[in-house]
């Protein structure tokens, strides 16, 4: 089976970063960023993901900037972090 990766954010831009990986029948979900700047880039916040939540097995986020990790929905929690990303959640993840 191929490996495949979706852009669903992020692509022709520099903010709201989400990548979608497929292996196997796992989906992770490497960052899940919110959109900053200009207007009509910060409007796609609202929009939902494009995928259903529940199918996501994981994700990974690459660091804790808004842009990288401020998309993730209430119903993710992670379990665990990098040392660098942990002083991070108490205010990027609280419920």
């Amino acid at each position: 089976m191929a490996l495949t990766l979706a852009s669903l954010g992020g692509a022709g831009t520099v903010t709201g970063s989400k990548h979608l990986l497929e292996f196997e029948g796992a989906r992770v979900l490497v960052d899940c960023g919110m959109f900053q700047g200009v207007k009509n880039l910060r409007e796609q916040n609202w929009d939902a993901l494009p995928i259903e939540v529940d199918s996501i097995d994981a994700v990974v986020l690459t660091h804790a900037h808004l842009d990288h990790s401020g998309y993730l929905p209430d119903w993710y929690v992670p379990a665990s972090a990098a040392r660098s990303t942990r002083p991070a959640r108490p205010v990027t993840w609280r419920r």
